[in-house]
């Protein structure tokens, strides 16, 4: 494996943009290794063998050391562009935003809107571009739904800009979603 190409993958998710790849780091920097090793999968078919080992031969023939495991746990060590935890900025959010689920999902989300789940916010892109780069990661032919972003948020839904395609929020109730035929 190309350890160059998968080390800037890391850096980027773990330094600069985590919430790209649905990651979210903790107070130190860390984020478990099977999500990011599932996020990397999801980038490049021919990684799809990489595994936890990998991941700790490029640390140890990398000259900058730029990475840490530990616990099955993985952090950058330095170059952050964004503080050690996403912080959460309330803002007015678009008109609309758009978020790339498995089609398995659609059921539970439409009977209980859209929840964070195991992570600390619901992620939601700007685009269908991204949303659809961000559902692939979650199946094949990810389903795209249409959150009603500026009527949820007069309505009480607090939204929380990620960057300028990504934007977060603690839940979106089903009536702001929009589900495709």
């Amino acid at each position: 494996m190309d350890t160059g190409s998968i080390s800037k993958l890391v850096s980027h998710a773990l330094r600069h943009e985590p919430w790209l790849y649905e990651l979210e780091l903790d107070d130190k920097g860390w984020v478990p290794v099977e999500e990011l090793l599932s996020a990397s999968r999801s980038e490049k078919p021919e990684w799809s063998a990489l595994k936890e080992p990998d991941l700790a031969a490029m640390i140890a023939n990398s000259d900058k050391k730029r990475h840490e495991l530990l616990d099955g746990k993985i952090r950058a060590l330095y170059g952050h562009s964004v503080p050690n935890k996403l912080l959460k900025q309330p803002a007015e959010p678009p008109a609309v935003l758009y978020h790339g689920t498995s089609p398995e999902t659609v059921a539970l989300i439409r009977a209980s809107g859209l929840q964070p789940m195991d992570r600390q916010y619901v992620h939601l892109s700007v685009d269908t571009a991204t949303a659809e780069q961000v559902g692939r990661r979650k199946a094949r032919f990810p389903v795209l739904l249409e959150v009603q972003a500026k009527v949820a948020a007069a309505n009480g839904v607090a939204f929380y800009r990620g960057n300028d395609l990504v934007w977060l929020a603690d839940q979106v109730p089903v009536q702001f979603i929009e589900f495709p035929d």
